[in-house]
């Protein structure tokens, strides 16, 4: 037991002194921005939704399935394109015109051939590779994720793809080699111990990825007349695939604050009721 001991110690000393290097790796702490559906009594900017589901489109549909997520979606309550006139999203007509712009595979009934159909409200998303080689081939052998519920997926998600889309990128640190067709981003969690030859202390916070940058002022066009900076387009994509993560968010939320006020006037009553019954018992 005594030897058991001492090699106990020993083990909890060597951790404890262990080297920098060592515990080297991980991402910089993240980039803080103001999402108006955080806290208990948060929404979804429709606005903002709408802007995003464009970045999107326009940028990251290229690469990135969404194939948890049908069109008519988008039209469902707190949605980025929901109008009250139209309970059914499968009628709204703005929910129409967007999965008619996609191009779905489907079968023809009559000779069996694949053909391309405009999409409707019913379809899902398209894939934009029809399979994952195809993707890899594409993508210099990574595999975009899938970004349905990357927000999720992802420790403080909105948090985390406004700080890499936005904020990451940058030159590589003196004394970190990147591969070719890689590309540094310090929010991109890793461990670049291995491509560091400097200090060994002091190793880059961050990693490397296969996506390149992907967002330059107004390569998105925004319709309300939003400034299109970098970091408006990085917080209004998070912000939608934050809503695509978690559509039933704000029905989530609402729920759960008419439960607590429900079980708070029950404890009231209960307690009431058990001063009432019992008041005149000696205790």
């Amino acid at each position: 037991m005594l030897r058991k001991g001492i090699a106990l110690a020993a083990f909890g000393l060597a951790i404890a002194t262990a080297p920098a290097a060592l515990a080297a790796g991980g991402a910089a702490p993240l980039k803080h921005a103001e999402f108006s559906f955080e806290g208990p009594f948060g929404k979804f900017d429709q606005a903002q939704l709408q802007r995003g589901y464009k970045v999107y489109r326009e940028v990251c549909s290229s690469c990135h399935s969404m194939d948890l997520l049908f069109f008519r979606n988008l039209g469902q309550k707190d949605g980025p394109f929901y109008d009250p006139k139209y309970p059914n999203p499968n009628d709204n007509p703005y929910v129409k015109a967007i999965a008619a712009e996609y191009q779905i595979n489907d079968i023809d009934s009559e000779t069996g051939d694949v053909v391309q159909r405009p999409g409707i409200p019913a379809d899902r998303f398209p894939n934009p590779f029809p399979n994952e080689a195809a993707a890899r081939a594409s993508n210099g052998g990574a595999l975009p994720p899938d970004l349905s519920v990357m927000a999720k997926a992802r420790h403080s998600g909105p948090h985390y793809i406004y700080s890499l889309m936005a904020h990451g990128y940058a030159n590589p640190p003196a004394g970190l080699t990147v591969a070719p067709g890689q590309y540094y981003n310090k929010y991109f969690p890793g461990d670049l111990t291995a491509s560091w030859s400097g200090d060994p202390k002091h190793v880059p916070p961050g990693g490397v990825l296969a996506m390149p940058p992907q967002l330059e002022p107004d390569k998105v066009t925004f319709d309300d007349g939003t400034p299109s900076t970098i970091d408006q387009q990085a917080k209004d994509v998070a912000a939608f695939i934050a809503w695509a993560s978690e559509p039933k968010m704000i029905e989530r939320k609402q729920f759960g604050l008419a439960a607590m006020t429900y079980l708070l006037i029950f404890t009231g009553l209960l307690y009431w009721s058990y001063r009432r019954v019992w008041r005149n018992v000696a205790h």
